[in-house]
């Protein structure tokens, strides 16, 4: 089997392990390809050097893959996602000072509570004329819509009430030192090592927020992911593979020794390693609180792109960019998603292949066995902090109904 080899874009991140390991542990050789890292530093540049061909394929925040393919910021580009890198993965992290200011406790707390004194601080320090700021990784993340969603949902109004701006996940922790935000939302081990350092105290998770929402996915162009079809099929066995052994307990100290290598993330082995278990540091020299499928990846299928996630964020688009909702669009956006290469990819190797490619955001409170073509699947509680639902086939009735 000649390996056919492709050159994937990355940021240091927790949840650009699949590709990583895929590498590192002989998946991706063993499923007949071959892979090249290529490591930057912010998200424009890792869709830039997709967009060129620099790169053929992407760890990329899902948002950007569909606001390329709309043409948002640049001449569009039709994209496919193919497989989901990994669900949820995120926190929400405050500079210390404003911890004390909200009375964050040495637990993840509840987000409505947290919203409320978040929105008396805000207030007061919007009225001495020193807004709060937050950063987040990208315009077009899903760190930046699910922020705006907490806040919106607990009455304070970004870009009003409080100022949102860009910074790079590997600085992240260093704009909360320097003072220039006032709290971040972005992926591990950023949040990590910013409460390790002394800087910053986690006040959410983004599971928290919207229960199973998407978040890193692989990202290419449209054209490649034809003209390389099978190969393409080819790194998704790898990439799937790869999350089978990410979840294994027994893997995850191998898992984070790999990862905080200084070509890959460059991070301690332990904030690392508490990620990948779902433990939380949230204060300066706590113990780690435990929360459950903080990472999500490999279990409920939970790499297939559901053409609904991506309607999700869409929505999230047109909320807050004040652009006009369009059919087409919605469309556009929805069919990035490719289920169709995943299912090609994965017949006959006994992975839960969901029925539909679509459904219901936030309706589930409870695991329920889900329709599928292949295998057994079980989907967990995917619900939003709200109790909101989104509907992918009636999204202008969805945002009527948001704050």
């Amino acid at each position: 089997m000649s390996a056919e080899t492709f050159r994937i874009g990355f940021l240091p991140l927790v949840d650009a392990a699949l590709p990583i390991l895929a590498h590192e542990l002989g998946f991706a050789e063993a499923a007949g390809v071959g892979i090249e890292l290529v490591r930057d530093v912010t998200w424009a540049a890792v869709r830039d050097r997709l967009l060129y061909g620099h790169t053929d394929a992407a760890h990329l925040v899902a948002p950007l893959a569909i606001a390329t393919a709309l043409g948002r910021d640049r001449p569009a580009v039709p994209m496919a996602v193919p497989f989901v890198l990994g669900l949820n993965g995120n926190a929400i992290t405050v500079s210390t000072a404003l911890g004390d200011a909200i009375g964050l406790g040495e637990t993840l707390g509840d987000p409505v509570a947290i919203g409320a004194a978040l929105k008396a601080e805000a207030a007061r320090r919007r009225g001495a004329g020193k807004p709060l700021r937050f950063g987040v990784v990208h315009r077009h993340s899903s760190h930046n819509y699910m922020l705006r969603y907490w806040l919106a949902g607990v009455g304070i109004r970004p870009d009003h009430d409080v100022e949102i701006v860009v910074t790079s996940p590997p600085f992240a922790a260093d704009a909360l030192a320097a003072g220039e935000v006032d709290g971040i939302c972005v992926g591990e081990p950023w949040n990590s090592i910013a409460v390790d350092r002394g800087v910053g105290r986690i006040a959410l998770a983004t599971a928290q927020i919207w229960r199973r929402g998407v978040e890193k996915v692989l990202a290419m162009r449209a054209d490649r992911a034809e003209e390389r079809r099978d190969g393409v099929l080819r790194l998704i066995r790898a990439l799937h593979a790869a999350a089978a052994h990410f979840v294994d307990p027994a893997t995850v100290e191998q898992s984070a020794a790999i990862l905080a290598r200084p070509h890959y993330l460059d991070a301690p082995v332990d904030a690392i390693l508490r990620a990948i278990t779902d433990r939380i540091r949230v204060v300066p020299g706590g113990d780690p609180v435990h929360y459950p499928d903080f990472m999500f990846q490999y279990r409920e299928a939970a790499n297939f792109p559901w053409r609904s996630q991506a309607g999700w964020l869409y929505a999230q688009m047109v909320r807050w960019e004040g652009l006009p909702f369009s059919n087409a669009d919605a469309a556009t956006a929805q069919g990035v998603f490719r289920p169709d290469l995943y299912r090609a990819a994965l017949a006959g190797s006994g992975a839960p292949l969901p029925g539909a490619s679509s459904k219901l955001e936030g309706a589930l409170a409870e695991p329920i066995g889900a329709g599928s073509t292949q295998g057994r699947l079980v989907l967990g509680s995917d619900r939003f902090f709200d109790g909101r639902a989104f509907d992918p086939d009636d999204i202008p009735g969805y945002l009527a109904g948001l704050p």
